[in-house]
């Protein structure tokens, strides 16, 4: 090794959250393998207990700790590390390697930062002095200026004139980002930035350009290559985490492909970048200029996109660059043979479209632009444009069959296609189905004709296929343009398996590829592989032996995140330990399952019963594993069985019997189970006349869905209907129940395995929100502290009957109510949970591993596990309502949070005050604002509002709480209303950043997402 570096510190990301996701799960945990290929101690703090890269094995030391500066202090003068590695964990790792910077730790500890030094990162980050920098070596940038004062920006704008574009340092995923086209918007926006950013940069709006991304690596001896490029299909102006992007660009000509290319190698020698960078310009539709827009001086989403399309293993090349290799010393991972100092070359079509789940959150702004809102995203690759892009919008798993062929578009045409929203590339579709014209469409969304184009054919084909009978010709062509079996089949009217034996018949059928980074130039191995109608011959082959075929959970959603991959991961690692060959089916970009160099083969495709069904039959596994990869597996788990396909573990009957709601309710009666009072909804009379018996609130459960979504309290008969409706449309195919909702319940969950029906393993946790709170955005303690032993005893019995009765081997989870030592069951999956890492990690007893295990048929005795540890472990939720504009930040069965995070402690207020402080909540310095409804709640606050005035904080109050509290000798100031004009005003207060802490708590007896209440979450956030 090139540098003598013993013990390094690797600071990781934390939560996930919009605009940091599961990309560095992926970089860090490259970078840990490569560290320890070179025999470097490693040394991790990332509180993301969810992760593959806080398994115990891949790094040396996990501290699970806010990456914080006073944590990672604390760390660096316990662990001594010789070395830091900032650019494997994101904008956190980064700001927080830059304040200990400033603090001077590293000098006082001689520690060294591997890859691009400080003051490059620096130079990076802080908007003015980037710009100084290309200024210096003659780059085209917008005209801006970095401004400290809002009058600055204000006047800066007058001169430059409307609309102009506001940008912030240190920030991730465009925060605080956005385009003002009058004054008062500029205003409103800079008013934001301040808060968040010290760094304001206010510049021209390149408004209609491309956007274009380069993907760079440099070495210290300035070896430079550029790994991908990629164009967005959006303009400038929607953050490039929001558009679809396509790799390699489609449109740039060969001249301004080199040019840019050019351009961004000149940067990154600049600022002397060690390792990965990211390079984004804007280029003029019209003519030949561009613009510089920022370089992000780090792995960054863009780079996990760019690794998993070209088959190039960069953070994993960026570790070892960090330790001081140079590019033609490493190897190419791909080829074995040649070095890494080469570009891949590509001879297919790479396609990114994110994900959006903004229909969870009440009065949510739809509208897209320059600050992230997208939580995750998909990745499809194919030989055509058409046939890439179809598969990536079915991946979506919204209900979408393609570009065409649903009816989920409603809405005003044309204000979709003006003012960007998830729903626009699908609008364009209609819009070119209705006679708009491509000049037309191209004008207003500001879109390249060329894309449209490959829209009309698609949308060509769709009519070829309405109009025409059904050939062998027209079936081709159909398919090489993406389209499904469901797709025809509802435009020739045959059902899917119907075109699916007829395309059989005619023997078109999908081809095998590899992505081999060298376009055939070099020979090369690799396990990366595609499935496409464009091509006439497989690029492997198919031995008889061992295999097994893993399921994965898709794109990162609200509700399926990193946890599924890490149970996904464990499930490929026990499947090779028992010795077989691994199958991968997944297209998340983002994950370590489709990471080069952990499962035997990876097929990059879609989760859909067709592709299933095409790759088992190539493949002929011994089964299937559908139980690790979360709910969409789950979900065609029926319909693979119904079609002869094996799946291993629980029986696909049992699995139907849990999610479906009715059945499983039923099911309970039977076994004489206690669950709230329920009836399958029929009707809405039905619903009202079961609300009125039972009383309100009344909750409404869907059948087959994850993370409660359309689950809702109905707390008034006039509510009813429209959250009826909701459920039923989300999942059509399976009834919708309606039960007596508990309040003041606390609710408890078991994590377990069983094998043959019989329990092997289990583990309870508690919830500290009581319930009301879906799971995943409550904070959950394991081992539990308040669950008395005979709680603890009946939950146990009940398990065992409903695993007894369901006959269940594998994975399963099991949510209670307990109320009055009454113990009600709420609903069971017979999957891998979210919980699954948390609980594994904290008992330091691999669930998923286990599971896994007892799925290929290894005989199991019970597994026993130490139930009173010596410390105890609490998850936090991590929300992104700061993204998201308009949303009331207000907790509910559907769940919100977008991440997680486990925390250790010797006591449970310790973990779960270092659980909090890692997905941003702030302790207050000063200032509390207490908002409480009725008399009865606030007397139940007396003595904990008493302790907070005792501690020496300054209480603020709506006027009757601050009324109640001074009555009871509590000194605490009153503000007014919001709405109201009076001062001093709680908004004012708010707007000026006096509040440090909100306490608000709405009537009991009233829906909670109500009008002020909300307003006042609202501007908390």
């Amino acid at each position: 090794m090139p540098t003598k570096i013993k013990k390094t510190l690797i600071l990781g990301s934390g939560a996930l959250k919009i605009g940091q996701a599961g990309e560095f799960d992926y970089s860090g945990s490259q970078a840990l393998k490569a560290f320890k290929e070179e025999g470097v101690e490693t040394v991790l703090i990332n509180p993301n207990i969810a992760t593959v890269q806080t398994d115990e094995g891949l790094a040396d030391k996990v501290y699970f700790l806010p990456v914080i500066p006073h944590f990672v202090k604390r760390v660096i003068e316990k662990e001594r590390p010789d070395s830091i590695a900032l650019s494997f964990g994101g904008q956190t790792a980064l700001n927080c390697g830059l304040a200990l910077e400033k603090q001077n730790v590293f000098k006082q500890y001689n520690i060294q930062v591997l890859g691009t030094s400080i003051d490059s990162i620096r130079a990076t980050e802080d908007r003015d002095v980037f710009r100084q920098n290309l200024e210096k070596i003659k780059i085209e940038i917008p005209k801006g200026r970095a401004i400290k004062t809002i009058k600055q920006g204000l006047d800066f704008a007058k001169d430059v004139r409307y609309p102009v574009f506001v940008r912030l340092g240190y920030a991730l995923g465009g925060q605080g980002s956005g385009i003002a086209r009058t004054e008062k918007q500029l205003q409103e926006i800079l008013k934001n930035a301040f808060n968040q950013s010290p760094s304001v940069l206010v510049e021209e709006y390149l408004e209609g350009w491309k956007e274009v991304e380069y993907e760079m690596m440099r070495d210290s001896k300035g070896n430079c290559i550029a790994i991908c490029n990629m164009e967005n299909i959006d303009s400038m102006g929607i953050h490039t985490g929001e558009s679809i992007v396509v790799a390699p660009s489609q449109t740039l000509t060969n001249k301004e492909y080199h040019f840019l290319r050019e351009i961004s190698q000149r940067i990154v020698d600049r600022f002397e970048i060690i390792g990965e960078c990211n390079v984004q310009l804007a280029l003029s539709p019209t003519k030949f200029a561009y613009r510089v827009i920022e370089v992000n001086a780090r792995l960054s989403r863009s780079s996990a996109l760019a690794s998993k399309a070209t088959g190039y293993p960069i953070a994993f090349v960026a570790a070892k660059i960090g330790l001081g290799y140079t590019l033609p010393e490493l190897e190419n991972k791909v080829t074995k043979k040649t070095c890494a100092f080469f570009e891949p070359a590509l001879d297919y079509v790479v396609i990114k479209v994110p994900r959006w789940d903004l229909q969870k959150f009440k009065n949510v702004k739809t509208q897209i632009g320059p600050e992230m809102k997208s939580v995750g995203e998909v990745m499809a690759i194919g030989r055509t444009f058409e046939e890439t892009l179809q598969k990536a919008m079915r991946m979506l798993a919204k209900g979408l069959h393609g570009i065409v062929g649903d009816d989920l578009f409603n809405g005003d045409l044309e204000e979709h296609l003006r003012v960007p929203t998830e729903m626009r590339i699908i609008a364009a579709a209609r819009a070119l189905e209705k006679g708009w014209s491509i000049k037309k469409l191209s004008s207003l969304m500001q879109i390249d004709a060329w894309f449209l184009q490959k829209l009309a054919r698609i949308v060509d084909i769709k009519k070829d296929l309405q109009q025409q009978k059904l050939t062998k010709d027209l079936m081709t062509k159909a398919k090489q343009a993406g389209f499904s079996d469901w797709q025809i089949g509802e435009f020739v009217n045959k059902k899917e398996m119907e075109v699916r034996e007829l395309r059989k018949k005619w023997e078109i059928l999908p081809k095998v590829k590899q992505i081999d980074t060298m376009a055939a130039e070099w020979p090369a191995q690799t396990n990366y592989l595609y499935t496409t109608y464009n091509a006439t011959s497989h690029d492997i082959d198919f031995p008889k032996r061992k295999s097994v075929l893993i399921l994965g959970s898709g794109a990162y959603r609200i509700g399926s995140s990193v946890e599924f991959d890490w149970c996904c991961v464990q499930a490929v690692r026990a499947a090779q330990k028992l010795g077989y060959e691994t199958l991968m089916l997944n297209y998340n970009p983002e994950t370590v399952s489709t990471d080069f160099d952990v499962c035997d083969r990876l097929y990059f495709d879609e989760l859909s019963m067709e592709r299933v069904m095409d790759i088992y039959d190539l493949e002929n596994p011994e089964g299937m594993i559908v139980s690790m990869g979360g709910q969409i597996p789950n979900n065609i788990a029926y319909k693979c069985h119904n079609a002869n396909l094996r799946i291993l573990g629980t029986n696909p009957q049992s699995i139907d019997r849990a999610e479906n709601r009715e059945k499983f309710s039923k099911l309970l009666d039977e076994l004489d189970i206690a669950q709230p009072p329920w009836r399958a909804l029929s009707s809405i009379e039905h619903a009202k006349s079961f609300a009125k018996k039972v009383g309100y609130p009344v909750l409404i459960r869907p059948s087959y869905v994850l993370s409660g979504e359309a689950m809702a309290v109905v707390f008034l008969e006039s509510e009813l209907e429209k959250y009826l409706q909701r459920a039923t449309h989300v999942s059509p195919e399976y009834p919708a129940v309606i039960s007596k909702f508990f309040t003041n319940a606390k609710e408890i969950e078991l994590d377990a395995v069983a094998q043959d029906g019989h329990i092997v393993t289990s583990i309870v946790s508690e919830h500290v929100e009581l319930a009301g709170t879906h799971s995943g955005d409550s904070f959950i303690v394991t081992p539990s502290q308040r669950i008395d032993s005979e709680t603890l005893r009946t939950i146990t019995v009940i398990s065992k009957k409903i695993a007894r009765a369901l006959t269940i081997t594998g994975p399963f989870n099991i949510q209670f109510l307990a109320k009055e030592h009454q113990i009600h069951v709420i609903e069971c999956n017979l999957r891998s949970s979210r919980s699954f890492p948390f609980v594994s990690k904290v008992h330091n007893i691999n669930l998923a591993a286990i599971a896994t295990q007892v799925i290929l048929g290894e005989r199991l005795e019970p597994i026993k596990h130490e139930e009173y540890l010596a410390y105890v472990g609490v998850k936090a939720p991590q929300f992104s309502f700061a993204r998201l504009k308009g949303a009331d930040p207000l907790p509910s069965v559907d769940m919100a949070s977008t991440g997680e995070v486990g925390c250790f402690g010797l006591t449970v207020q310790e973990a779960f005050l270092k659980a909090a402080i890692s997905v941003g909540i702030t302790l207050p310095q000063k200032n509390i604002l207490v908002s409480v409804s009725g008399d009865k709640q606030r007397y139940e606050l007396l003595s904990r509002i008493g302790t907070l005035a005792e501690k020496k904080y300054t209480l603020f109050g709506t006027e009757d709480t601050a009324k109640f509290y001074a009555s009871h000798g509590i000194p605490i100031k009153t503000l007014h209303k919001m709405q109201e004009r009076k001062e001093p005003n709680v908004a004012t207060y708010m707007q000026q950043g006096k509040i440090d802490l909100l306490i608000s708590i709405p009537r009991e007896d009233h829906n909670p997402h109500s009008k002020p209440a909300d307003d006042l979450r609202r501007a908390a956030i």
